[in-house]
């Protein structure tokens, strides 16, 4: 059926695309403008255009990816985008080695200087070799010599630790440093290596990455990747959802996770000359779900309200049970949840945005979940309101992920044509989530579309296609892809949705605080998303309320900020818990006045 098409989703890049039947998916990857690896030109000989198909039915294996592809890749499905034709519908996760440019991410943020104590500590020793006069157990030659660091408390380890520490001893002629963690032996390495953390922002769709080294509080090296479990589903409902269709699906949602964690922990590791083995102690905070995903803790308690974790309490587990890659004794640290789905992430963020001087302040971290905190004196509110993925460019007619060739930012001339900016100013593929915000505000201001989003017949770039109108953004002869992009009215629905349910919380939180919001004193906005919006045109389209500017602050990833500051101090971590148990959770779906208030709030 030559006619026939199968409708592409290229995840985590965020692009949909029709093919005609027949098309590979290398082909269907270069229509909808995603660069991939391809060295021998899709000939099927260099197996760089590796993906994972998901979803949907292909051909069989080619010879040529039975002979490229490792047993172990052709165990987990993967395939080469050259030689993989799809047969129906079809979603594709394309892993990061695959795809020559990143995308845009936001890791730094606004770090606090806190004091150094972190949980795990380093002590070198000299030790007499053993001898026919002295046949003490090298686990009790070390003990004796640390009688007075550990003040008469035996010193323990697990199996994995006790055999690093015997090896470590004679290649290292007696002379070691120990890593530990009260009376934990962690680690045994040679004298001087450094000890390193890992911090982890384990967001919906972004993970952020952090080596630090736990003696001097430097960050080494850091990264941000995409969450590979949005090939799953796109928010944490559709992936709760999948992972409740059977114990399988559980596992490989927290496998996949650590997969790509891992390997980028390695990868930072290479880059600051050290090894993934030296990393005794690590923090990882993210949504409640995100969480438990993590631990493997069940989910299905999540799916429907009351939406109870399993688990809300602080939680320190060994990183060989979840495996992450890391010294023999090395914990994993996740802070407390508040509730709902407002996890260790957002304490971590409060943490961090803590030392803002305004009594009274409201912190928003914006992602595919929302959550929004008031603090006004000693009282804490806290919510999380579900604004949907289109802040990532999802459910965007043009959208995508902040990739290279993404619309970042838009401005209106006077004739109606636009004047577009890209990340890394290749020519345009598509729109992000910054990009199509601002876009609606710049045609909000220009009446081209109304106060509830319509757009105006006869308005200077408006035009009908199929019988639904649409905005011209960019011409098909300057696009990257021979396309035209445009905003359509589903793509302006898309923005009211998730920015009225973000200002519905924010309005939600000041009639708890009995304030207004002329009454708070700083606003701060973190994530991803948080950092690169416009804030005026945020506050155009009614996200935020119309206050100065100047009371704004972005801090970009605060959570992952929070999660270095628990990293190096055991009195930070105390401060997050203290702060996750002042939080009053507001549950806004049964909140008097939300759906008012949402309904509201979706005007533009």
């Amino acid at each position: 059926m030559p006619d026939k098409k199968f409708l592409i989703d290229l995840e985590p890049i965020g692009r949909r695309i029709e093919v005609q039947a027949g098309a590979s998916l290398l082909e269907a990857a270069q229509q909808a403008g995603v660069d991939l690896v391809a060295a021998c030109g899709g000939m099927g000989i260099c197996g760089t255009c590796r993906v994972r198909p998901v979803r949907g039915e292909f051909n069989p294996l080619t010879p040529g990816e039975e002979e490229q592809l490792d047993a172990a890749q052709l165990a987990s499905g993967s395939r080469l985008a050259c030689q993989a034709v799809p047969r129906s519908d079809a979603r594709v996760e394309i892993p990061p080695e695959s795809l020559p440019a990143p995308q845009k991410m936001q890791i730094d943020g606004r770090q606090a200087v806190v004091a150094l104590q972190p949980a795990v500590r380093a002590v070198d020793l000299a030790l007499e070799p053993p001898e026919l006069h002295d046949l003490r157990s090298d686990l009790s030659r070390v003990q004796d010599a640390l009688l007075p660091e550990l003040q008469g408390a035996p010193l323990q380890g697990d199996l994995a630790a006790l055999e690093q520490l015997s090896m470590e001893l004679r290649q290292n002629q007696w002379n070691v440093r120990l890593a530990l963690k009260d009376s934990r032996l962690v680690g045994t390495f040679a004298r001087g290596t450094p000890l390193l953390g890992l911090a982890v922002d384990l967001g919906s769709t972004k993970l952020a990455v952090y080596v630090v080294n736990l003696e001097s509080g430097a960050t080494l090296a850091q990264s941000g990747v995409m969450n590979p479990q949005i090939s799953y589903g796109e928010d944490v409902v559709n992936r709760i959802a999948f992972a409740n269709r059977g114990e399988g699906n559980r596992r490989m949602l927290q496998e996949r996770v650590m997969e790509v964690l891992n390997g980028t922990a390695a990868g930072l590791c290479a880059r600051a000359d050290a090894d993934p083995d030296q990393i005794v102690e690590a923090v990882v905070v993210g949504n409640t779900a995100m969480h438990h995903f993590f631990t493997h803790l069940p989910v299905v308690q999540l799916g429907a309200a009351p939406y109870v974790a399993a688990v809300s309490q602080p939680l320190e587990v060994r990183a060989a049970e979840l495996g992450l890659k890391a010294a023999p004794g090395a914990q994993v640290y996740l802070p407390a949840n508040i509730a709902g789905y407002v996890g260790g992430d957002h304490t971590a963020a409060l943490l961090a945005t803590r030392s803002f001087p305004g009594q009274r302040r409201v912190l928003v971290d914006i992602g595919t979940n929302t959550e929004i905190s008031l603090v006004s004196g000693d009282e804490l509110y806290s919510c999380s309101t579900a604004s949907g993925p289109a802040f990532e460019g999802a459910h965007i007619h043009d959208g995508m992920r902040a990739a290279p060739g993404a619309i970042e930012r838009v401005r209106l001339q006077r004739d109606g044509v636009a004047q577009v900016w890209t990340i890394g100013g290749m020519a345009p593929v598509g729109i992000c989530g910054s990009g199509i915000l601002q876009a609606v505000a710049e045609l909000r201001s220009a009446g081209v579309i109304d106060h509830r989003g319509t757009l105006q017949k006869g308005a200077p770039g408006v035009r009908s296609t199929d019988g639904k109108a649409e905005f011209l953004l960019v011409a098909a002869a300057q696009t990257g892809h021979g396309r035209d992009v445009v905003v359509t009215r589903r793509d302006v629905n898309e923005i009211q949705l998730a920015k009225g349910a973000i200002r519905a919380g924010i309005e939600i939180m000041l009639q708890k605080g009995g304030i207004t919001a002329a009454d708070v004193d700083e606003w701060v906005i973190a994530g991803a998303f948080g950092t690169y919006l416009d804030l005026g045109s945020a506050v155009q389209v009614g996200m935020f309320p119309d206050v100065p500017l100047n009371r704004f602050h972005q801090v970009g990833n605060a959570a992952g900020m929070g999660a270095k500051q628990m990293l190096l101090s055991l009195a930070e971590r105390r401060e997050a818990t203290r702060l996750a148990g002042r939080a009053h959770y507001v549950e806004l779906t049964v909140e008097p006045g939300f759906t008012d208030e949402f309904m509201k709030d979706m005007y533009l």
